[in-house]
């Protein structure tokens, strides 16, 4: 397991929440280490290569109680669960007190077991790493001060809910510059070199559980982002920066270990340079979600080396539920789209049944919610077909598409095709809730040397289609608002007498 696959599917599992359920569903209580196995085989019917497991280190009860009194919170957890009780509330797993296994999820054995069962199917384990941030009753808070920064008795009066005393030191909570502090988290010191030593053993010793990292809010630590936000507090800027002095300690003794950031603010290319196999891509989710269809389009025409390594997306735990952004017939478009797009995708346990309700990360419950059967038999679908053909494996190419002066609808399709071998595939999708219409212009130099049979994956449709018309003219695509042709294209023979078919035949 020591190889990832060049495009993973990873399938985010709320580990705390799932196993509640499994425990209610057998009325028994189970872990990490006591998980049926028709429910990990469940999970390795998804397709994916890749499972990360959300929330399984050490939480802490003195951010549960610094979260039972913040009434922001409070209301937000009611909002996602209005019978929200006292118990309900199992701590942040972003409030790391230790990065060992929780006992109540099984402890480091059952995390050990559940990473064997998924290595029996084939499948990797990704789990959290928390650069910015830890508890206020993690060890590091008394064994070593030094490694958070500080504030004095001015910063108390001037900002009291951005800093914690704590063991005569006054501690500064964790934040993002754009907005105020986390109050249940204090803010380590990314410039202090002692702390970088403790960090790289640290997530050594995560990566003797696990085959990757998912890297909270990856961006804050970089030296100038961190500069930026902490100034004269941190100390001396080191000469190398956070990231690639950890991923290249890592990799020295683990060459296969993956990470992966949670990034914003136009970093992504950055954070790859730093070291990162993968980022997220926030971008291609909010121009799927407000942006119009040329944007989409515009997005794809980055460079592959940077494409290969985004992560894609309709929907995590940050984010609120796709059911609840898109409407039925938009979710599947844009899962159509992240799903046969090079780069990484995340899908999120929940999504493929329709759920809706965000749940905050605090929370051990979820409320009860009616499975939309058939989305999930989309989703069921569209990911049998993905992995099945191989998709992911091939080359990616992005399709032109051209109007005609009096109908420029074709303005909301995007196209690409891939080559996988000998079979190739050509995806159309209307990014818009008007009927829109096109030709596509599919960049294959053979592409007339054949008639070509277009097969729809998911339905078996099928269309008879003369290679010279459709690269001579392109080939003429009609779909409703957010509507998608995902084809299997096979090659037949070539009729040399065949005539000039009419390129605005529907499809």
């Amino acid at each position: 397991m020591n190889t990832w696959p060049k495009r993973p599917i990873i399938y985010e599992i709320n580990t705390w929440v799932w196993l509640r359920e499994l425990a209610r569903n057998r009325k028994t209580p189970v872990t990490l280490a006591t998980v049926p196995q028709r429910e990990w085989d469940a999970v390795a019917l998804c397709g994916c290569d890749a499972v990360w497991l959300m929330g399984v280190w050490e939480r802490s009860p003195a951010g549960r109680a610094i979260a039972m009194g913040n009434q922001e919170l409070l209301a937000d957890f009611r909002r996602a669960l209005p019978d929200f009780a006292d118990a309900d509330n199992v701590g942040s797993p972003y409030c790391v007190r230790r990065y060992e296994a929780d006992p109540h999820l099984g402890g480091r054995e059952g995390l050990a077991r559940a990473r064997g069962e998924l290595a029996k199917r084939g499948i990797r384990l990704l789990l959290d790493f928390v650069p910015n941030h830890v508890a206020p009753d993690h060890p590091w808070v008394t064994e070593h001060p030094d490694y958070f920064i500080q504030g004095d008795s001015g910063d108390s009066v001037r900002e009291p809910a951005a800093f914690i005393s704590k063991e005569g030191c006054l501690f500064a909570c964790g934040r993002d510059p754009y907005f105020p502090a986390w109050p249940d988290v204090l803010q380590l010191n990314a410039f202090n070199g002692d702390l970088r030593a403790a960090v790289i053993d640290a997530v050594s010793a995560i990566a003797d559980q696990c085959d990757g990292v998912r890297c909270d809010m990856a961006m804050l630590v970089m030296n100038d982002i961190f500069q930026r936000t902490w100034g004269e507090r941190a100390g001396t800027r080191p000469a190398s920066d956070y990231w690639p002095e950890l991923i290249a300690a890592v990799r020295k003794s683990r060459p296969g270990f993956l990470f992966m950031a949670e990034a914003y603010w136009d970093l992504e290319w950055e954070l790859q340079r730093q070291g990162f196999d993968f980022c997220y891509d926030k971008k291609l989710y909010d121009r799927l979600e407000h942006g119009p269809a040329e944007s989409v389009r515009l997005h794809l025409c980055a460079d592959m080396d940077y494409q290969e390594r985004l992560v894609r997306f309709i929907e995590n735990h940050d984010e609120p539920r796709a059911a609840a952004v898109f409407p039925r017939d938009r979710e599947m478009a844009a899962a159509v789209t992240t799903l046969t797009l090079p780069g990484a995708v995340l899908l999120h346990e929940g999504q493929f049944e329709g759920r809706k309700a965000r749940l905050p990360v605090f929370l051990g419950r979820r409320p009860e919610e009616p499975p939309d059967e058939d989305l999930r038999a989309f989703y069921h679908a569209l990911l049998g077909a993905v992995a099945g053909k191989g998709l992911r494996h091939g080359e990616w190419r992005l399709c032109g598409r051209e109007g005609w002066p009096d109908n420029q609808s074709c303005m909301n399709l995007v196209a690409w095709c891939w080559r996988t071998g000998e079979a190739r595939y050509l995806v159309v999708v209307n990014l818009s809730p008007h009927r829109s219409q096109g030709l596509i212009r599919v960049p294959w130099d053979d592409l007339a040397r054949y008639g070509w049979r277009l097969e729809e994956v998911l339905s078996g449709k099928g269309y008879e289609r003369d290679g010279r018309e459709v690269y001579g003219t392109g080939l003429y695509v009609d779909l409703a608002g957010w509507a998608f042709h995902f084809f299997e294209m096979k090659p037949v023979q070539q009729e040399q007498d065949t005539g000039r078919e009419n390129p605005r035949r529907s499809m």
